[in-house]
């Protein structure tokens, strides 16, 4: 089935001469079917790469999902023009009314800042509690992730002694938790990041388990409340060029980025880096819609399945 998306939006023609089955809005509301509403925030500067990586991982699954784009109203693009935030994304005060089956909310390139100095800080701490009552699972991605953990749990991050860059080797644990299921024992994930949240703050906290670590990269993947709140440390979703383009970045910056570790073949940037985790993340993208978004969600979204019954220290 399709993901739908805005009309006109660019990432469409790529998308479908990839084979991707996306639908536009206009024939979208001629189907008499209530497709998955999914809200994404997008806090990357290159928004629509980071658009066309998401679309391709929600694309795999046989239900129709309607896509919302989120911005933040307190913060200004630099790398993204103003007409296409303007067209394709709604600030966070125009869909607080609304409810969504299923939120992804992306890494940033802020996390070198101490969180309440991210000129959004504010701002997003209210999606995080809004995602309490208005979503039924909430996918957080990176920095994202590490931000919802210092909102929700209060887990400080750390910086790492260099940063965190290229495709690492993770172990499953918990393997029957359905956002596992079809995974083997070990999988590859891109990470791209200067910090990180302690595995011994994580596995002090009660309400999270941890789902897959690494020796090199720490704590990969872990959830809480049955699958209300994922959180991934690294970019499963990332395309097979996304850590050259960065690492080529960094260095037309003047940053001293070492190569990205296990990406290029013989560690030579000239050659062409193999694709080692699509599968692992399709899989990831279709278990979470599937049994925490699908599964979990009500046919009428005027409310989440929880509603009244949500514990008062989840309120926003």
């Amino acid at each position: 089935m399709p993901v739908k998306i805005p009309d006109n939006i660019p990432v469409k023609e790529i998308l479908e001469r990839e084979n991707i089955f996306v639908m536009d809005e206009s024939r979208a509301v001629h189907q008499d079917i209530r497709p998955i509403q999914i809200c994404i925030l997008n806090l990357m500067p290159l928004k629509e790469d980071t658009e066309l990586q998401i679309l391709r991982e929600l694309s795999n699954t046989p239900l129709q999902i309607d896509v919302t784009f989120m911005r933040m109203s307190t913060h200004k693009s630099k790398h993204t023009s103003k007409s296409h935030l303007d067209t394709f994304y709604e600030p966070f005060d125009d869909i607080r009314g609304r409810y969504f089956d299923g939120m992804i909310v992306t890494g940033a390139p802020v996390e070198l800042l101490p969180f309440e100095q991210v000129d959004y800080w504010n701002e997003l701490e209210g999606v995080f509690s809004w995602c309490n009552t208005h979503v039924t699972s909430t996918l957080f991605l990176c920095w994202g992730a590490q931000a919802a953990m210092y909102h929700y749990y209060g887990f400080e991050k750390h910086l790492l002694k260099e940063k965190l860059f290229g495709i690492f080797y993770h172990k499953v644990y918990n393997r029957k938790v359905p956002l596992l299921r079809g995974f083997d024992d070990v999988f590859y994930m891109p990470h791209s990041r200067y910090t990180e949240v302690a595995a011994r703050d994580i596995i002090r906290c009660d309400d999270i388990t941890i789902l897959a670590q690494s020796d090199e990269a720490g704590v990969a993947l872990c959830m809480a409340e049955n699958g209300r709140k994922i959180f991934v440390m690294g970019h499963p979703e990332y395309d097979r060029m996304q850590l050259r383009r960065e690492y080529e970045r960094d260095r037309r910056k003047g940053l001293d980025t070492a190569l990205p570790k296990h990406y290029f073949p013989d560690d030579d940037p000239g050659k062409r880096p193999i694709l080692t985790w699509r599968s692992v993340a399709n899989n990831l993208y279709t278990n979470w819609l599937n049994y925490y978004v699908y599964q979990s969600t009500p046919f009428n979204l005027d409310g989440t399945p929880w509603g009244d019954e949500l514990p008062d220290t989840y309120r926003s």
